[in-house]
């Protein structure tokens, strides 16, 4: 798995026994600086795109390779005892509203370098029903976490932060997911703007500073915010040219941090308040799960409402997207669906993914 963040390549050995995950071995490949650079400039017009696209797929696919090598070493195994490899590629635009989104990747070369099936191409089978292509791993989330006595929230808080309710099993009520907004997309990039640092660890930074609330407001006025699920979103909706249109130039930039962080919270907390109003229990998974500002913020915002990460759930926060992209691959080799429509907004459930022989 590759996220939003562009911070590099998780990798993870996954067995299944009917259904139930069982983690082997992880791993994790920082992107070089070139690539990362590479990645972020596509998410913009720019000259002989094509070519270059081809080229940071090759990339991508040697870095996936050797994100595999990685961990099958960790594990003391081999190609041939791996089934799949879940692959998603690189996001570099993400446009429902043009029914389309794009991921880099290199199905073929990957299970040309590994010698191991590939699995890839995840989204657009539920675009093309109708979906927005996003958010998958709710279904996983379903199947990892869903409990018989507790109501429960996911909240992943990656580049994006998403969110997935899982009522009771025995509830009438429908599983649904959705993207909420920002989780640490603004942050890094203010971070690595203002301090050339790639984030704020801890929130240390954030913590320093004190919220604009006229800021914030602008911020939120943001329409995407108040869109009905299903919806989902990218570095499209909010980006670093997008905040710097919404300074005035005089504030502090650990205030700006705080406001983003703010921003995240409050707008994922706001979504959980009117879609979700029902949980008990708020798990939280992504690099944001490490951040202890936000995780006390998200505690103040929703009195009465256990928060936790999906550790206390068996479950790394860091290792979770990786994992259900394992899940996926599983369900395309199975012929099981692999979408829940309730969240993405497809038609009906489809099996997702193009299969890559070895």
């Amino acid at each position: 798995m590759s996220g939003t963040s562009l911070d590099g390549v998780d990798a993870v050995i996954v067995s299944f026994d009917h259904g139930r995950q069982r983690t082997l071995a992880t791993a994790y490949l920082p992107y070089p600086d070139h690539v990362r650079r590479e990645a972020l400039s596509l998410h913009d017009a720019g000259h002989d795109e094509l070519h270059r696209t081809a080229l940071l797929a090759e990339k991508l696919a040697r870095l996936y390779a050797e994100a595999c090598h990685r961990v099958l070493a960790s594990a003391s195994l081999s190609a041939r005892d791996i089934r799949a490899i879940g692959c998603h590629g690189q996001t570099i635009r993400h446009r429902p509203d043009w029914h389309y989104t794009l991921q880099v990747n290199a199905p073929a070369l990957l299970a040309e370098i590994t010698g191991i099936a590939v699995v890839a191409d995840f989204r657009s089978r539920d675009m093309a029903a109708g979906g927005q292509g996003a958010p998958l791993v709710p279904a996983a989330h379903k199947a990892f976490f869903q409990s018989a006595t507790h109501d429960r929230a996911l909240l992943n808080l990656g580049g994006i932060a998403n969110l997935t309710h899982l009522p009771p099993t025995d509830s009438r009520a429908a599983i649904v997911g959705f993207d909420c907004g920002p989780a640490n997309i603004l942050m890094d990039a203010w971070s690595q703007h203002e301090r050339n640092i790639a984030y704020d660890a801890g929130g240390d930074w954030a913590r320093a500073g004190s919220l604009l609330n006229p800021l914030l407001d602008k911020l939120f006025a943001h329409p995407f915010f108040a869109q009905h699920p299903p919806k989902s979103c990218g570095r499209e909706e909010f980006n670093l040219s997008w905040l710097q249109g919404n300074l005035n130039g005089s504030e502090s930039s650990a205030d700006v941090q705080r406001t983003l962080l703010e921003l995240s919270c409050h707008s994922a907390a706001d979504a959980i308040r009117r879609w979700m109003p029902t949980i008990d229990e708020l798990f939280l998974c992504g690099g944001g799960a490490h951040n202890t500002l936000l995780r006390e913020r998200m505690a103040i915002l929703l009195p009465g409402v256990r928060i936790d990460t999906t550790d206390s759930l068996g479950i790394a926060p860091d290792w979770l997207e990786a994992i259900a992209f394992a899940w996926l691959a599983r369900q395309n080799i199975e012929g099981f669906a692999g979408n829940l429509p309730s969240a993405t907004g497809a038609t009906g459930e489809r099996i997702l993914g193009a299969y890559y022989p070895a």
